[in-house]
C-alpha cells in the first residue's frame, strides 16, 4: 500500500521505522513544524522529522494537516501515532482507505494526549495500544486490533512508552496486514475515561497525598517534566523514590507532611499517609545534576537535614 505517517515525538519514531523497514511505500511524512527548544531557543526539527529525513522521505510541515489534503488524496492509508493535533473530516476522508491511529493505551481508557502517564498516576497494572479507525472525535474511533502490556512495579513515563511504541509498531503492520477484514468495534463511551496533557502543575509534588501515590507520580514523570517539591527558594526533583511505611517512633518526630527525616533506611519525607523515600535528586543548586539523596543531603543539609519542612501546596 501507499502510506502516508503523521507523527512527531519518540513514540512515533519507532512505529515509522517499523513501516520504512516494511513492504508498503511511504509517499509523505507529515509532522509539526520546527520548535525552539534548548537555552539557545533554536529551532529544532521533530524527531519524526529527524528520522524521515535521513531516509530520504518526503517531509511536510503544515501548521494545519487540511492544508495537506492535496497530499493525503494519493495516498491508501494515512498512519497516525502521537501527530498532535486534531484531524478534520476532510483530511480523514482524504485517503483512499482513511486514517488509522496507534494510540499508547486500551481504548477507551485514556483518551487524549498523555495515556502512559496517567495510566501509571492511576495505578493502573496493565495498558497497551489500540489501532483505530480514526474520526473527527478525541480518541473515540472505532478499534480495528489492541494488544495488552503489563505495568510493571519499576516502569517510568519513559520505559512505558518505549514498550508501547515496539509493541505498537508490530499492532500497526498486523493491523495494515489484515485491513480488508478487521471488523471494527465500537467503543463505549460510558467507560471512557481521559489523559490530559502533562502540565506544570501536575509536577508540584503535594505531600498531603499518600506516598504511593506520590511515588507513582515520580514514575510517571520522571526525566520528563520531573516531579518537584520547593522549600523556599529552593527546588528539588525527584527523579526516582518509593513509598515506605513509617515506623511509630519515626511518626512521634513529625506532624506535618512534607517533613523531612534521617533514617537507617536514607532520607525520607513524610506525607499524607506513608513516607517518600528519596533515592534520586536533582537540586536547583551547583550544578544541578542528578544525585543520590544521601549526597544531596551531605552537601546542601539545610535542604535534607532532619526536621526540614518541603513547602505544601497552598
Amino acid at each position: 500500500m501507499n502510506l502516508g505517517f503523521a507523527g512527531t515525538p519518540g513514540f512515533a519514531v519507532h512505529i515509522l521505522q517499523a513501516l520504512i523497514d516494511s513492504d508498503h511505500a511511504i509517499d509523505a511524512v507529515f509532522t509539526q513544524p520546527d520548535r525552539p527548544a534548548g537555552r539557545g531557543r533554536k529551532l529544532v526539527p521533530s524527531p519524526v522529522r529527524t528520522l524521515a529525513e535521513a531516509a530520504g522521505l518526503a517531509v511536510h510541515t503544515p501548521l494545519r494537516i487540511a492544508d495537506a489534503l492535496a497530499w493525503l488524496k494519493d495516498l491508501d492509508v494515512l498512519v497516525v501515532a502521537a501527530y498532535g493535533l486534531l484531524l478534520p473530516q476532510p483530511a480523514l476522508d482524504a485517503p483512499k482507505r482513511g486514517c488509522i491511529n496507534v494510540h499508547a493505551s486500551l481504548l477507551p481508557r485514556w483518551r487524549g494526549a498523555a495515556p502512559v502517564e496517567r495510566a501509571i498516576m492511576a495505578g493502573d497494572t496493565s495498558t497497551g495500544v489500540s489501532i483505530m479507525q480514526m474520526d473527527a472525535g478525541l480518541d473515540t474511533g472505532p478499534v480495528l486490533l489492541s494488544r495488552s502490556i503489563a505495568i510493571k512495579p519499576a516502569d517510568t513515563g519513559m520505559s512505558l512508552t518505549a514498550s508501547l511504541a515496539q509493541l505498537g509498531a508490530d499492532a500497526v503492520l498486523q493491523a495494515l496486514a489484515r485491513l480488508e477484514t478487521l471488523a471494527p468495534v465500537a467503543q463505549d463511551d460510558a467507560l471512557a475515561t481521559f489523559a490530559p496533557k502533562i502540565v506544570a502543575a501536575d509536577a508540584a509534588i503535594d505531600w498531603r497525598n499518600d506516598a504511593e501515590r506520590i511515588a507513582r507520580r515520580v514514575r510517571a514523570l520522571a526525566h520528563r517534566r520531573t516531579a518537584y517539591a520547593t522549600m523556599g527558594k529552593d527546588r528539588l526533583r525527584v527523579l526516582e523514590a518509593r513509598a515506605v511505611l513509617l515506623q511509630e517512633r519515626a511518626t512521634d518526630l513529625v506532624q506535618f507532611p512534607g517533613t523531612t527525616l534521617k533514617t537507617s533506611d536514607g532520607i525520607l519525607v513524610v506525607c499524607g499517609e506513608g513516607a517518600l523515600l528519596l533515592e534520586t535528586v536533582q537540586l536547583s543548586r551547583g550544578r544541578g545534576r542528578p544525585m543520590s539523596a544521601l549526597d544531596a543531603a551531605n552537601g546542601y543539609p539545610n535542604i535534607l537535614a532532619a526536621g526540614a519542612r518541603f513547602d505544601v501546596p497552598g
